[in-house]
C-alpha cells in the first residue's frame, strides 16, 4: 500500500484526507492519505521513507524548496511548491498544482478580466500562484500584506479609490478559514459593487465571511472548493506519473 499525506500547520481545516479517502474507496485504490501537522519544516525529513507523495500547505509552500532534489519550471516561476513526489531513492521533487486549480476557477471570467487590475490579499505561496495565473490572463495585480515591504500595499492603503480601480480581489490568506469562520480580511467592503469579482482560495467553509460580505454589496463571488479539487487531482496524476 502506498502512503500519501499533507504537511502544514495548522491542519484542522483540511479536507484533504477525506477527499482522498473517498477517492480511494470509490476507485478501488489501495492507498492511504494522512495529515502531518509538523512544527518545523525540517521535520519533513522524517517522512522521506514513509510517503510516496505529499501536499504542502501553510506555512511551508516556500520553506520546502531547499529540501527538494528538483523543482518543476512552473513551481520555480511561482516560487512556491504545494505538491511533492518522492521517488524510490527518497528524493523529493516539487510541483505547483495550485496553479492548475486557480486557472480552472478563473477561466470562466478570463474575457471580462483581461486588461483589468486585481488585488491579491496575502503574500505567501498561494498569493504567488494567483499572481502567476493573473499574469498569464493579462491581469495586473498588486499584493496586499499586513507588513510593510512584504507586499505592494498594506491594508491601511485600501481606500475607496483603490477598491474602485480594481475588478478582482482574491483572498489567499487563511483569514475566515474554519474554525474562525466569522473573520474576514480587513478591507473596506462598503466600496465593493456589482462590477467586482471576489475569489477566496479558502474552501472551508464553502461560503466564507469575505465572500458573504462581498455578495451583500452585489459583487460576484467564487469560493475555493473547485481549486481544492483540481489541485488534488493534479497532485494524484503527478504522484502516479
Amino acid at each position: 500500500m502506498k502512503h500519501f499525506g499533507l504537511i502544514g500547520s495548522p491542519l484542522g481545516h483540511s479536507a484533504s484526507a477525506d477527499y482522498f479517502g473517498a477517492k480511494f474507496a470509490s476507485e478501488g485504490i489501495c492507498a492511504e492519505y494522512s495529515l502531518y501537522e509538523i512544527a518545523d519544516i525540517a521535520d519533513v525529513e522524517s517522512l522521506r521513507g514513509t510517503l510516496a507523495g505529499m501536499n504542502v500547505t501553510i506555512p511551508y509552500k516556500k520553506a520546502i524548496i531547499p529540501y527538494l532534489a528538483s523543482i518543476s519550471e512552473e513551481a520555480k516561476a511561482v516560487g512556491a511548491v504545494n505538491c511533492v513526489r518522492i521517488d524510490s531513492a527518497g528524493r523529493m521533487h516539487g510541483y505547483n498544482t495550485d496553479v492548475e486549480g486557480i486557472r480552472a476557477t478563473l477561466s470562466p471570467y478570463a474575457e471580462q478580466l483581461r486588461g483589468e487590475q486585481a488585488l491579491v490579499l496575502g503574500s505567501g505561496g498561494a498569493s504567488a500562484a494567483v499572481a502567476y495565473v493573473l499574469r498569464e490572463m493579462g491581469v495586473q495585480s498588486q499584493t496586499v500584506s499586513r507588513t510593510i515591504g512584504r507586499g505592494d500595499l498594506t491594508y491601511e492603503q485600501l481606500d475607496e479609490s483603490k477598491i474602485s480601480s480594481v475588478r478582482l480581489i482574491v483572498n489567499t490568506t487563511p483569514v475566515g478559514m474554519f474554525p474562525a469562520v466569522t473573520d474576514s480580511p480587513n478591507i473596506p467592503y462598503q466600496y465593493l459593487s456589482s462590477r467586482h469579482l471576489l475569489f477566496d482560495v479558502v474552501y472551508n467553509p464553502r461560503e466564507t465571511e469575505f465572500l458573504r460580505r462581498g455578495a451583500k454589496q452585489g459583487a460576484l463571488v467564487v469560493g475555493g472548493y473547485e481549486m481544492f479539487c483540481r489541485q488534488a487531482e493534479a497532485s494524484w496524476r503527478i504522484w502516479n506519473d
